[in-house]
């Protein structure tokens, strides 16, 4: 009895760096917090947009981000709880700055901002999801990233047309 309990307790501690190993030792977990990370973005800048916008088509715009980002980060995090992969709870830190610059702005400058830096945003996300989408090693990483390219290919479509509507030029 007491050997079991001694076994039990050496036992214990190395299964958390086992459950970390495993989680660490999925070949695609840059993806997974890569569009964790933009997806909290876009979550969080479609709110500002629709609080902050002074034109109706970034309020909307904004608000289908917030819908579209939002069902697609619940997926994410099923998926990644079901692969033991910790997802981060924030963005990066560039994204944090990109953020807080949109914070300052107000009026048609916000307006503008944030049409710019959703077409840059949605640019990103579209090769990272492609890039996963072709050349993914993990199946239900790939599988993810097919279903979710042609919304973000959607998003990138009106991201452009409204930033052509506001004179937006992006580079």
């Amino acid at each position: 009895m007491n050997r079991a309990l001694v076994l039990l307790m050496v036992a214990a501690p190395l299964a958390a760096p086992i459950a970390a190993w495993s989680a660490d030792s999925n070949p695609d977990s840059s993806f997974y917090k890569n569009a964790a990370e933009a997806g909290i973005a876009e979550v969080d800048e479609g709110q500002m947009a629709q609080d902050k916008g002074t034109n109706q088509e970034v309020k909307d715009f904004g608000a289908k981000m917030v819908k579209d980002h939002g069902a697609a980060n619940d997926k994410l995090k099923a998926l990644a709880a079901q692969k033991n992969i910790s997802l981060p709870t924030s963005t990066s830190v560039g994204m944090m700055a990109n953020e807080a610059k949109l914070k300052v702005e107000s009026g048609d400058t916000f307006d503008r901002a944030y049409i710019k830096t959703q077409v840059k945003a949605h640019e990103m996300a579209v090769r990272l999801f492609a890039k996963e989408a072709n050349s993914g090693q993990d199946p239900d990483a790939k599988a993810f990233a097919s279903d979710t390219l042609p919304t973000l290919r959607s998003h990138l479509k009106m991201a452009r047309a409204d930033a052509n509507d506001l004179g937006v030029t992006v580079k």
